[in-house]
């Protein structure tokens, strides 16, 4: 796949809260940008109205699906100069894209399946590839197991609810952390992914592709807990997501 070198310009033309505390927003893609599901690109305000120590161009996972014409990314918002322009500017607002960049894909081999081990907003990979895999059909069985603190925290809960629907060859296991704290109830998993979760719902832990996307800790500790299951290295991918 071509990848763009140069930075295109493009347009925030829309934002919502798709979760507590998390929003997504959605670009005009530039002519001839392509990419694969679970690649990232690169986001520069022009001429944002304040700025900090970390500039004006940001890292993030694509998290539409490639079938979707919009280039949509999901954030945590923080309270950095970026994201306050990001969250709070008028629309339609002209940005630069650049990309794509990355090789967090899906692995070819369908008779193999694919586990993915999230947490918070390292979903944005997975829902990606999970909406890509429905569309196209593919054949891959997929896991995938994403942790949150509370379902309000839980970002494309409802659409990966009807992803589970519409695609047989997709197993959703989301489980929270901290219900103590929500106000809607909970009949899924509870608690930390653990080696006991992943019995309760994978065939076997020997043969698939395990990839891992969240905090640093998270990603950490679900690599040791796969390794020690005795996953071979070459059978990780993994992408650390932090807070900026």
């Amino acid at each position: 796949m071509a990848t763009a070198t140069k930075a295109s310009t493009s347009v925030l033309s829309n934002r919502e809260t798709v979760a507590e505390g998390t929003m997504a927003f959605h670009f005009d893609r530039p002519e001839g940008f392509e990419f694969t599901a679970g690649q990232y690109m690169m986001v520069t305000l022009i001429n944002p109205p304040q700025t900090d120590a970390e500039g004006s161009t940001r890292t993030f996972t694509i998290a539409s699906p490639p079938a979707d014409r919009p280039l949509m990314i999901a954030t945590r918002m923080r309270d950095t100069a970026f994201k306050r322009v990001l969250g709070t500017i008028a629309l339609p607002a002209e940005v630069k894209l650049k990309g794509p960049y990355g090789s967090f894909t899906l692995h070819k081999d369908r008779a193999r399946p694919a586990v993915f081990l999230a947490g918070g907003i390292g979903i944005t990979p997975f829902f990606s590839i999970i909406a890509e895999a429905t569309h196209e059909r593919l054949a891959h069985e997929l896991y995938l197991f994403y942790s949150n603190r509370r379902p309000e925290d839980t970002v494309f809960l409802s659409r990966l609810l009807e992803l589970a629907a519409q695609n047989p060859n997709f197993h959703f296991i989301p489980t929270m952390n901290g219900m103590e704290k929500s106000k809607m109830t909970w009949t899924g998993e509870r608690g930390p992914i653990n080696p006991e979760m992943l019995a309760r719902h994978l065939p076997s832990f020997e043969g698939p592709i395990y990839y891992m996307a969240g905090p640093r800790g998270m990603v950490t500790s679900m690599r040791e807990m796969v390794t020690a299951r005795g996953t071979k290295e070459d059978d990780i991918r993994t992408e650390e997501f932090s807070g900026y």
